[in-house]
């Protein structure tokens, strides 16, 4: 039997507010609850390959890039099972990316939805796709709306700028339900929380009231989260004991949940009772 593949796409166009870091470390503990996962780079930046790919982005010749410029053809070529996480599997993101989107733009005659064509033939291979979005509203971030089936917009909860242009996000997906009116929104996800901050109670309330959903995790700021990336892992293996790795382990176990995800029942109770060591 085919796999009910969900496509996650983790969008907001305000840099710095923990995309990368969402889809690393929650494709890690996906895959270590028994679920397959392929995860898409759709950053310019390709912070998100930097951090799990064993190649430079610069060094593989079929990049998401290519892939949306090409036939279908080339999807074998652009996905690497080999990365720094076991069980997550990566189609690179590309500084080429910037020119493929006004090539897309001029070009194809749905721009929109060239990623759902090309991606296609993944549906049934993978129980998750997770795509870090870039910060921004243009076309590659529309071509990853009108491929998922559901949406989680990290917001820096420790920022009084953390809703920054959140009523711009919301017209757009409005406009990307006319291309994809199934498209689930999972909620806010709150990064960098402190609940004992005024700055983060007001951020959490101003979410609920904008965005109408709030993810019932909140991830903490942690120095860890720096570390594993400069280690190229996932959080849990600098220090599986941190609060930090524990939230990112809720919310995957949360998000399994929510999407009737079938996990590993062994790997479900693995975990969720941790002491919250943060640092």
């Amino acid at each position: 039997m085919d796999k009910k593949t969900k496509i996650i796409a983790i969008a907001n166009h305000k840099g710095g507010c923990g995309k990368t870091t969402t889809t690393v470390n929650l494709a890690s503990e996906l895959a270590k609850i028994g679920l397959s996962v392929l995860m898409i780079d759709l950053d310019p930046q390709a912070n998100a390959s930097l951090h799990i790919g064993k190649d430079h982005p610069s060094e593989v010749s079929v990049t998401i890039a290519e892939l949306l410029l090409s036939e279908k053809e080339k999807l074998p070529l652009a996905v690497h099972d080999d990365t720094h996480i076991k069980g997550v599997s990566l189609i690179y993101g590309s500084l080429e990316l910037g020119k493929a989107e006004d090539k897309l733009k001029d070009d194809a005659p749905r721009p929109s939805e060239e990623l759902r064509e090309k991606i296609n033939p993944l549906i049934g291979l993978y129980d998750v796709i997770l795509i870090d979005c870039p910060p921004s509203l243009k076309l590659l971030t529309s071509n990853a709306l009108a491929a998922a089936t559901d949406l989680i917009i990290p917001i820096e909860s420790g920022s009084q700028y953390g809703l920054y242009g959140v009523t711009d996000l919301l017209h757009h997906l409005q406009k990307i339900h006319r291309i994809n009116p199934d498209l689930n929104l999972l909620g806010a996800l709150l990064i960098r929380h402190d609940q004992r901050l005024t700055v983060c109670k007001l951020i959490e309330g101003a979410a609920k009231d904008q965005i109408g959903k709030l993810i019932p995790v909140k991830i903490p700021s942690s120095t860890k989260i720096n570390q594993a990336a400069m280690a190229q892992t996932s959080i849990r293996e600098i220090d599986h004991t941190a609060k930090v790795a524990r939230e990112f382990r809720r919310l995957a176990l949360w998000l399994a949940e929510a999407l009737d995800l079938s996990t590993d029942e062994q790997n479900q109770n693995v975990g969720l009772d941790m002491e919250a060591d943060d640092e």
